[in-house]
């Protein structure tokens, strides 16, 4: 939806008349940053174009103020990445591309927030998985590359996850061959669903540790509880970053009323 004549007769009215006009140095102190953070966003589209004194001085308005505060208010739902694209797409008359950009990042968060609903029933299937004959590691364990085909990945990445201290597998006597017994397996297993949920695994090793130490999965179901609590955050600062860009786009004439339907 790129702004019509009229909306952007209404966006030049509202920006003529902002009210009073700020050097960067004022506009910074709004915010808490830099003067030359604030001509950084300028330069990279997160405020609308100011314009020059004689002397070459950027002078900014009220408008360039809400920028500013709308655009850190993306960043700290969405990331800076969107951010830029919302505000650049706004600034450039392209509100249909700042609408599927934001949408881009709730699609995201939806993503994670599945994403993590997922490997807790996984991990709660793991921690009250009895295998049966087929899948399991037989007595004294298995060999990496089965171990590697029951746990879903490639023999490297378990020898990785044994030198981050993840897997601790046993050695069979007298080829040296590792072996995983049937807690080594599980482990795995919990290490690779953090994993796949975007864990690092210097955050994974504790819970390993204490799912190992108690063959409790509290510490998975803790892990996982944080994670999920902190995506509730961002989807609230996800929502007041879109109230304050519908602010943005009505006071700048870029966005009508919504109505119900």
């Amino acid at each position: 939806m790129r702004a019509t004549g009229g909306q952007r007769g209404r966006r030049r009215a509202v920006e003529d008349g902002a009210g009073a006009r700020l050097r960067a140095a004022e506009l910074a102190r709004t915010a808490g940053i830099s003067a030359q953070q604030v001509r950084n966003y300028e330069d990279e589209g997160l405020l609308p174009p100011a314009e020059r004194t004689p002397g070459g001085h950027r002078v900014f308005t009220r408008v360039h103020a809400e920028a500013l505060a709308t655009a850190r208010a993306l960043a700290a739902g969405y990331g800076w990445r969107t951010a830029r694209a919302v505000m650049g797409a706004v600034h450039g008359g392209d509100v249909d591309g700042a609408l599927a950009a934001l949408d881009a990042g709730h699609a995201a968060l939806h993503r994670e927030r599945s994403g993590l609903a997922a490997v807790r029933e996984a991990v709660e299937s793991v921690v009250a998985r009895r295998p049966g004959p087929a899948g399991a590691p037989r007595r004294g364990g298995v060999r990496i590359g089965r171990a590697a085909a029951i746990v879903g990945v490639r023999p490297p990445v378990l020898r990785l996850w044994e030198e981050r201290g993840l897997l601790r597998p046993a050695r069979e006597e007298g080829t040296g061959y590792r072996l995983y017994g049937e807690a080594e397996v599980r482990a795995a297993h919990v290490v690779a669903l953090l994993r796949r949920g975007g864990h690092r695994l210097d955050a994974i090793r504790p819970v390993v540790d204490a799912l190992r130490a108690t063959g409790s999965p509290e510490r998975v179901r803790d892990e996982l509880a944080a994670r999920e609590e902190e995506v509730n955050r961002r989807g609230l600062r996800c929502l007041a970053a879109s109230a304050a860009l519908y602010g943005y786009l009505r006071h700048t004439g870029r966005a009508a009323p919504v109505t119900a339907p």
